[in-house]
């Protein structure tokens, strides 16, 4: 790997995420403090259009930290931080929202969001093992070892690939469901969506970092069988 493309991989691999960690933070931290014309709080979103939809059997509930919210499809609960459970703001809503359109994914069996549980056991242990095997591999000289954690990293990698679509899917019916539930009025589309926009830009990040390190890998694999 010549300089040039190094310091591209390192770019990616730091600069990138810190980026978008940082554009998160920013929107969050603007649009917390602007509240939405219905003033409801996020427990309150997510519970209306959880009703709206039929999922009176998901509950909502609490979790510890900033921007910790998720849904938990094993136990049909939607956890919401506490920033975002009790505000009021257009952060607020748009996080609930979307949480919730994970929540909409599930009982629809969406394609990818199943795709993406089943690849969970794989990522997990691939994740966990595959540096392992490229190092040692790399260490001895085995580089069939190295093969092995380019494949295992693969499946990783993949997860995080399917997480985008899931995760645009989900934030394209937020939108749809803070409108047509009368959450957000017209001229709140645009705020809300930046909240919704800054919050994808982790999980791109997130891809992009995943996708240069398995190239990096690949390449030296490729370079030792010459």
């Amino acid at each position: 790997m010549g300089l040039g493309s190094y310091l591209i991989y390192i770019a990616i691999l730091m600069i990138v995420p810190l980026w978008a960690q940082s554009r998160v933070k920013s929107t969050y931290k603007k649009y917390s403090k602007q509240p939405t014309s219905s003033a409801m709080t996020g427990a309150e979103v997510a519970r209306k259009i959880l009703d709206d939809n039929g999922l009176y059997d998901v509950q909502i509930g609490r979790t510890k930290g900033t921007l910790t919210d998720h849904y938990d499809p094993r136990n049909k609960v939607i956890k919401l931080s506490e920033g975002i459970y009790d505000g009021r703001s257009m952060a607020s809503s748009a996080v609930a929202a979307h949480e919730v359109g994970h929540a909409i994914q599930d009982q629809q069996e969406y394609a990818f969001l199943k795709f993406r549980s089943a690849l969970v056991p794989v990522a997990n242990f691939g994740s966990n093992i595959s540096l392992f095997l490229i190092l040692g591999g790399m260490i001895l000289g085995a580089m069939n070892l190295v093969l092995f954690g380019i494949i295992f990293m693969s499946a990783a990698v993949l997860f995080q690939l399917v997480t985008l679509p899931v995760e645009f899917d989900a934030s394209n019916r937020a939108m749809g469901q803070l409108v047509s539930s009368g959450v957000i009025r017209n001229n709140e589309e645009r705020e809300t969506k930046k909240v919704l926009n800054a919050a994808a830009l982790t999980y791109v990040a997130a891809a992009l970092v995943a996708v240069a390190e398995l190239v990096r890998f690949i390449l030296i694999y490729l370079a030792s069988r010459e």
